[in-house]
């Protein structure tokens, strides 16, 4: 089948320098795949913390939680997860919604589902700078129907973040970071700049690809490719004759700093993270909230 190529931007494509399957780890109605932060894969890919793919269903869920340092980054695929957070923030995100959560100084939240069946969806954290790790938290917020999309030649693109084909997110981003959703049509061939510098990954959601080079062999769901740091962008074949391909491409510009992470709390220094510990604990320094509250989500599972 000939190939329908989108544009000749990208001169040097990135190689694929590393790839593995994201393994279901199974709990009581939740099973999430994690290729980011795998204590034997890949702990981290600077900026980048954890990427989770996850399915629950009700009662099981993420009940209420903390995080500081760093962003959260949910992206629905189907079904519905209800937010709720101690300022008093709260909403549900839907198949094909995004919420893009900047904990900074402190965050304590839960997420639960919102409907029927299994719940869906992607989670990626993103690290902050040392300078912005105490920023006080924000959420930006999009409904399916308001994220930047367009299609050409059998390529249909979802821009969460960064630009492509043309157009761009409206969200901002600490950390400088490309998301993109992308559906590539049987016989279509993707070239997507990547800027340099930036490391970058592609997570495959369903269907099959080939990567890098038309000469490799394709790449099923739940796979993770981590690309190389020579070349200037993404090429991708989706060669089945029947299928399409849909694969998430994340890039970000590296912070190069230290870090050390205990559990939700991702900082600089031990020091730091000691720090933070006792502020949690202590209900101090961005947390003060979290003594007196409980997510309504808690306290009808008499958690």
């Amino acid at each position: 089948m000939p190939q329908r190529e989108i544009c000749s931007s990208v001169a040097e494509p990135r190689p694929v320098v590393r790839k593995f399957l994201a393994r279901p780890a199974e709990g009581v109605g939740a099973i999430v795949r994690r290729s980011l932060d795998g204590k034997f894969e890949l702990k981290y890919f600077d900026p980048f913390l954890v990427l989770d793919e996850f399915s629950v269903t009700a009662p099981a869920g993420f009940p209420d939680h903390p995080h500081r340092g760093f962003e959260t980054v949910t992206y629905m695929l189907q079904g519905a997860v209800t937010h709720e957070d101690f300022e008093g923030h709260k909403g549900t995100i839907e198949a094909g919604d995004l919420q893009w959560m900047t904990a900074g100084r402190g965050i304590v939240h839960s997420e639960m589902p919102a409907a029927q069946g299994t719940q869906k969806g992607l989670q990626l954290w993103i690290n902050l700078s040392s300078k912005h790790k105490m920023i006080e938290p924000r959420y930006q917020e999009m409904l399916s129907r308001d994220i930047a999309e367009t299609s050409k030649d059998g390529i249909k693109v979802r821009v969460i973040a960064g630009e492509a084909l043309g157009i761009k997110s409206p969200i901002q981003t600490w950390t400088p970071t490309m998301y993109l959703d992308f559906t590539v049509k049987p016989g279509s061939h993707l070239q997507q700049p990547i800027p340099e510098s930036w490391n970058a990954f592609v997570y495959v959601l369903e269907g099959e690809g080939v990567f890098g080079s038309p000469k490799s062999q394709p790449v099923t769901a739940h796979h993770i490719l981590l690309l190389g740091s020579s070349g200037d962008g993404l090429e991708a074949w989706n060669k089945s004759s029947s299928k399409v391909v849909r694969f998430i491409l994340v890039g970000g510009e590296p912070l190069g700093e230290p870090l050390v992470q205990f559990g939700p709390f991702v900082m600089n220094t031990q020091e730091e993270i000691d720090q933070t510990v006792s502020d949690f604990e202590n209900c101090v320094n961005g947390f003060e909230k979290a003594r007196q509250w409980r997510s309504e989500a808690a306290i009808g599972l008499d958690l």
